[in-house]
């Protein structure tokens, strides 16, 4: 965890005292990953390098783990966070496992414990060991280079990494697949991130909490639903862009825009199965079994003038909703089958309720949000297969 209280940065200019940053606090919990976004020239970039002592803070406290840094060495300090920038900074005239274990080895790492940690990290980011420990950076691709430049400041096991634009140099196909990758080594290992960018999809994608900063200011700090859905004020609103509902289907699972509906068992009556629909104004009802498992639906037109029991005239689904999925994802999958609505349904296909089209709508309309507590959101590499 990591805490800035009353965090400020003071240059002189032109005999002026210029607060690049204004009293920032706020706090990232253990593993979380917050995303610092903002116009140039807002103080976010300043903010992070003070946590590292890059530029030294004015005024403020920073605690890691409630252990106040202010009177820790800069090199004590330092080896004990990750760094990745843009630029990468990879050693030319060290080999990428070289690289790699540079921390390691100013901590005392025997040789044999440093050649675990960087296989062991490599194979995390899909590039083998053993074709690739001992070549050269300049002999690996812009995107591979990225990829080592992230492991490289994970592998002394520092409890806090800070990013400064780290994905923005890369090209969009490679960007997206680092972004995964990242996010699902952080989500292993626990790191607690703090990250700066200027992309709102970025950190509406990886980040638990969206930091908004303005000439130094801090505005708002928050997930990033609870952002998109109650900006505080008209410059965060407009920074997030208009289209902030859209951006937030990729936030919101099934589960929380479900609704409850209706179901009926094999052995229901066709004429209560009618009386249920005409009650609940319905074309079609959910069929489950004695566990509330999901095992199709009927639709009111097939019972019209019939006898017997719903087994009778059981349909299956040709679509269906994981309750962890992205709105995102249902809405695709609805017009891919043509479905006014999807059942949700969890890993052991127990029938949670569905999902309608209205009900998204009436979802992101009605002002709730996911940001209540510790939020476990989707990996964007489940996204990106599904």
């Amino acid at each position: 965890m990591i805490e800035l209280q009353n965090l400020s940065k003071t240059f002189q200019s032109n005999g002026k005292d210029v607060k690049a940053v204004d009293s920032v606090s706020l706090t990232v919990n253990e593993g979380e990953i917050c995303v610092f976004l903002g116009p140039s020239g807002c103080g976010k970039s300043t903010t992070l390098k003070m946590i590292n002592r890059l530029i030294k803070p004015t005024s403020g406290k920073i605690l890691i783990n409630g252990e106040d840094t202010t009177d820790l060495d800069e090199v004590t300090l330092r080896r004990n966070i990750g760094y990745v920038i843009q630029q990468i900074g990879l050693f030319p005239n060290m080999t990428i496992e070289e690289n790699i274990v540079v921390v390691p080895k100013l901590l005392g790492w025997d040789k044999q414990k440093c050649h675990d940690r960087a296989r062991e990290l490599m194979s995390m980011i899909k590039l083998e060991p053993k074709q690739y420990l001992h070549r050269y950076p300049r002999e690996l691709s812009g995107g591979q280079q990225q990829r080592i430049g992230v492991i490289r400041a994970l592998a002394a096991d520092a409890p806090l990494l800070l990013m400064d634009e780290p994905f923005g140099a890369v090209d969009p196909i490679n960007r997206e697949m680092i972004q995964n990758e990242f996010f699902e080594m952080q989500r292993a290992l626990n790191k607690t991130v703090i990250m700066v960018s200027h992309d709102i999809d970025e950190a509406i994608k990886l980040g638990d909490k969206i930091a908004i900063f303005r000439a130094g200011k801090l505005l708002q700090i928050d997930h990033p639903d609870t952002l998109l859905a109650h900006p505080a004020d008209d410059f965060v609103s407009n920074f997030v862009g208009q289209d902030s509902t859209l951006k937030r289907l990729l936030l919101v699972k099934a589960e929380d825009a479900a609704d409850n509906a209706p179901s009926v068992s094999p052995e229901t009556p066709v004429a209560d199965a009618l009386e249920l629909m005409d009650e609940h104004d319905r074309r079609y009802v959910v069929v489950t079994d004695a566990e509330n498992k999901a095992l199709g639906y009927v639709r009111r037109r097939d019972l019209h003038r019939q006898t017997g029991t719903c087994a009778q005239f059981l349909r299956e689904f040709n679509a269906t909703a994981a309750y962890d999925e992205h709105l995102r994802i249902l809405l695709s999958r609805m017009y891919e089958f043509n479905r006014a609505w999807l059942p949700v349904m969890d890993a052991e296909r127990v029938f949670l309720g569905e999902v309608t089209q209205e009900s998204i709508a009436a979802y992101l309309s009605s002002g709730k949000s996911r940001g209540v507590g510790k939020t476990s959101i989707v990996s964007p590499a489940d996204t990106a297969i599904a």
